[in-house]
């Protein structure tokens, strides 16, 4: 975990934001909740909620072109929430903001529109651990194209072995896709460093920031990458929507992704003409309440301050740490020094898969499986891992609640 100067903290009184988290109150088979599948979608607060109730009982039309009270204010209230996307990322203009339905459709997007730069023999750069979305639509590509996948290594530890790094990256590298956090390990990647090396190499740069941006808060223009893609629904906003941030020159010279209505300027049987930025590969009708969510989350974690989320996240991850070094037969997959509060582990003679059964049934949400990381789970030769994720809205006696049931869990196999 990155540590944070006490003089910047404001505290966080967990207590009090929980009240903001309506599904946190609930009971699930007679215990109360304890949700520890942030890593695969956060809850969403009240605000967030409230806004898109709000847009639908008062502003629902569709947007640009309209000829209506109803359409001028869904689209100011669309493209006010394009406006704070791009204040949070740093983006230089809103037409580098493009909406997409996720991370892995803004990659889709991005692979596709790179596919003309790339011919037979070029090379594209993924690390081990990174998510299936950021390995398949390479792969795709890479058939398409005759370019050649190449993977960087990655250590006992969980972290880029940079020295892979240096050995794959060469002269024939035309694009950098990598996480900047991993989904299994929690992994922080260096992404600046990655990103300095590859753009000497002539090399584009993608990141996959869909773990990152409910720890952090990125500025594209000082990472200085090319693309950098999320989602909302990971960041306690909706589902169904994503944003893809690219450079506006290299936007303006990739073909769009789909075709459709929107994206067009002009429209004849002999010919189509694009609409400019970021139109141009938005074809359809948007997910209009989904965006204004997901500027409430935006500003929701604004009010509550970036420094103090860290230093919750840091206290509790503190408390995971001191619980897992104590717990007997429990091995950490991924111990990386500077990462998020995700713990992926293996209990010696139990199978993922139950213990998250067992879990649930005393109230508590982890994931389980290979969480679309294959490649890494054989880097690790697991089948999968137990992995509880935490959120800045998790408690200490949450981190207790999930160890003692561990411990139960332990005990009724051992008999």
């Amino acid at each position: 975990m990155t540590q944070v100067a006490p003089e910047a903290v404001t505290g966080l009184d967990v207590e009090q934001v929980r009240q903001d988290f309506p599904i946190l109150s609930q009971t699930v088979n007679g215990n109360p909740l304890v949700y520890l599948d942030n890593a695969a979608s956060a809850q969403k607060p009240r605000a967030v909620l409230d806004a898109m109730t709000r847009y639908y009982e008062t502003s629902h039309a569709n947007v640009h072109r309209g000829a209506h009270t109803l359409g001028d204010r869904a689209t100011a209230a669309f493209e006010g929430a394009r406006e704070t996307v791009r204040r949070f990322i740093n983006a230089a203009s809103t037409r580098e903001v493009i909406w997409t339905r996720g991370t892995t459709e803004a990659i889709n997007v991005v692979a596709n529109g790179l596919a003309p730069e790339l011919k037979p023999g070029d090379e594209i750069l993924v690390s081990h651990m990174e998510h299936h979305a950021n390995i398949v639509p390479w792969q795709m590509i890479a058939e398409r194209t005759g370019a050649v996948l190449k993977v960087i290594a990655i250590n006992d530890a969980g972290e880029l072995d940079l020295d892979s790094f240096e050995q794959q990256l060469g002269e024939r590298t035309r694009v950098l896709a990598v996480g900047h956090v991993s989904n299994v390990l929690g992994t922080i990647n260096p992404i600046k460093n990655l990103i300095s090396r590859a753009k000497a190499a002539g090399a584009f740069t993608l990141i996959d920031g869909a773990q990152a941006t409910p720890h952090m808060q990125p500025d594209v223009q000082d990472l200085d990458c090319d693309f950098y893609v999320f989602s909302s629904h990971k960041l306690f906003g909706p589902t169904g929507i994503g944003v893809l941030y690219g450079r506006e020159q290299l936007l303006e010279r990739m073909p769009p992704f789909q075709g459709g209505g929107e994206m067009i300027e002009q429209v004849t049987f002999e010919k189509t003409t694009w609409n400019q930025l970021p139109y141009k590969f938005e074809a359809g009708t948007p997910a209009i309440a989904e965006a204004i969510g997901l500027a409430a989350a935006i500003d929701y974690l604004d009010a509550l301050g970036r420094p103090a989320i860290a230093a919750a996240e840091e206290k509790l991850w503190q408390s995971v740490m001191q619980h897992a070094a104590d717990f007997p037969g429990l091995r950490l997959i991924g111990t990386a020094r500077d990462k998020v509060p995700v713990l992926s582990f293996a209990i010696d003679g139990l199978h993922p898969s139950d213990i998250g059964t067992l879990l649930d049934q005393q109230g508590i949400a982890i994931r389980t499986g290979h969480h679309c990381a294959m490649p890494l789970m054989e880097r690790f030769q697991v089948p999968g891992t137990a992995r509880a994720s935490f959120a800045f809205y998790n408690t200490l006696d949450e981190v207790d609640r999930l160890f003692a049931a561990l411990q139960k869990i332990q005990r009724l196999f051992a008999n």
